[in-house]
């Protein structure tokens, strides 16, 4: 293989032709740059937590080699792998004159290496290993970001993530933090009796949440799809058919904007139980953010941003009239139907749906004096029942639906309620969806008859919640950017 062309489409620096004529050099050697496997007896961790005076085990470890000091015919480096860091010791007497030259002139930082040898302590008291022999993994062609800052630039960070998690301790650990919420959440429901189950991202009709979907095209069937808003009517369905509690963790997809708070892929935990309602579910909400927070964290007093979320006391439970009226200062008169309009105007609040009904110029009040003030954690009840077309009625108030959002950071977390059973009535709220729809709602539902047909056999009393992943992720780890907890967030094109 020869490098005096460039055999990579991208450009390359001065460094990185450096690392290239190495990788000649290495061959000219005998050696490949890319061999196989090499056995691994260990993690970096599990040899340092190994380490006694008496121990003369051989340990043999595979890692990343982020620093390196040369002394003489000596070298000390720094090894990574998935479980940390491992000073390892180099020695040309130990490992062979042709070894220390090329591991001297042909090995750069980043590159990954094999080594083997024995534990011993330095006279700074660091566990380290004797190297014996060693041999490289992978050749690294790029120099890594600056060793001491780790990688800063945001932009790289998230387009080039694998740099981020190589270099920023901080970053590896919230993602391992984010699989630890993920799975104590499973385990949760798991213990609770629920099944987890898997349902379309394709849908042939946009369903479960009021938001503008994702378009694709089926070229075999000559047929539209949608990515998938939620889970939600298909999680129903496998209610009706007697699944009485279920559950999926995945994506969902909407077609909006993109910011701190917003990805357009996003992970969810929905779940659906029978014979509960929504009074019930709100504590076991709560239990099980208590079980994340515990799990990631060691106190239930959170620090967030410029807050201290106390997740050990009840959560706060209001209405979203009594939420208006404490975090906008405005009276019961104020905020009542005679005199909304003018309330709304006064302070410049815009209402998109000229012909909105109370309970709607409500919600948005809500949206714009309260929501952002919900700094601890707080359920909202008593929504509008035209704000929640899925949603069963409250039965002691029946214009107003069986629903709480879950609010804390000023952001909502949780969504749930008591599902709406009753078909003729799902049907005709469908109906009054689709017609708003029609009317210029980009974020309407469409009448969805099959899932009416489902209700028909007969849907048991049934609370349903969503609780979305990433923000739940950012508030146990103190992060500002749902970029920031997911891998891969969206980008525009480069």
């Amino acid at each position: 293989m020869s490098f005096i062309h460039n055999p990579l489409e991208h450009q390359l620096s001065d460094e990185d032709a450096a690392r290239l004529a190495k990788i000649e050099k290495l061959e000219q050697a005998g050696r490949n740059p890319w061999p196989a496997m090499k056995p691994v007896t260990n993690t970096c961790l599990e040899a340092k937590n190994a380490f006694s005076e008496t121990n003369t085990e051989v340990y043999a470890l595979a890692g990343r080699l982020m620093t390196m000091r040369l002394h003489g015919k000596s070298a000390f480096a720094n090894l990574q792998d998935r479980s940390g860091k491992l000073q390892v010791y180099f020695k040309q007497e130990t490992i062979g004159e042709q070894a220390f030259k090329e591991l001297n002139e042909l090995i750069d930082l980043g590159d990954i290496v094999w080594c083997t040898g024995t534990l011993f302590k330095t006279k700074t008291g660091e566990i380290s290993l004797a190297v014996t022999e060693w041999q490289i993994l992978s050749k690294c062609i790029h120099a890594l970001p600056e060793k001491f800052h780790g990688l800063t630039d945001i932009e790289t960070k998230y387009r080039q993530r694998y740099l981020d998690l190589m270099t920023n301790h901080e970053t590896k650990e919230r993602f391992i933090k984010r699989s630890q919420i993920v799975s104590s959440i499973r385990n949760y429901l798991d213990s609770h009796d629920f099944l987890e189950v898997e349902t379309p991202m394709l849908h042939p009709i946009p369903g479960g949440a009021a938001a503008r979907p994702f378009i694709t095209h089926h070229n075999t069937l000559a047929t539209d799809f949608y990515l998938r808003i939620a889970p939600e009517l298909y999680l129903k369905r496998l209610v009706v058919g007697g699944l009485e509690r279920v559950y999926e963790i995945n994506r969902n997809f909407r077609n909006e904007g993109v910011s701190t708070r917003h990805n357009p892929e996003f992970t969810m935990v929905e779940f659906y139980m029978a014979h509960q309602e929504y009074g019930y579910i709100m504590g076991f909400v709560e239990d099980i953010i208590r079980t994340v927070i515990l799990k990631t964290n060691s106190s239930l007093q959170v620090p967030y941003q410029d807050y201290t979320l106390d997740f050990e006391k009840p959560f706060k439970r209001l209405t979203v009239k009594e939420a208006i009226m404490e975090y906008g200062s405005l009276t019961e008169a104020q905020i009542s139907a005679e005199q909304i309009d003018g309330l709304l105007r006064t302070l410049n609040v815009k209402v998109e749906n000229k012909a909105a009904s109370y309970g709607q110029k409500l919600f948005v009040l809500f949206e714009d004096v309260a929501e952002h003030k919900l700094i601890q954690p707080t359920f909202i009840i008593g929504y509008p029942i035209e704000t929640s077309p899925l949603s069963k009625r409250d039965a002691q108030n029946p214009e107003f639906a069986a629903r709480f959002e879950l609010f804390m950071a000023g952001m909502e977390l949780s969504n749930g309620f008591n599902e709406l059973n009753d078909p003729f009535d799902q049907a005709e709220r469908f109906k009054d969806q689709a017609k708003a729809h029609a009317d210029g709602d980009s974020e309407a539902m469409h009448y969805d008859a099959e899932y009416v047909t489902a209700l028909e056999y007969g849907l048991p009393p049934t609370v349903g919640v969503g609780i979305g992943i990433d923000r739940l992720v950012m508030i146990a780890t103190n992060t500002p950017s749902i970029k920031e907890v997911i891998l891969f967030p969206a980008l525009k094109k480069k």
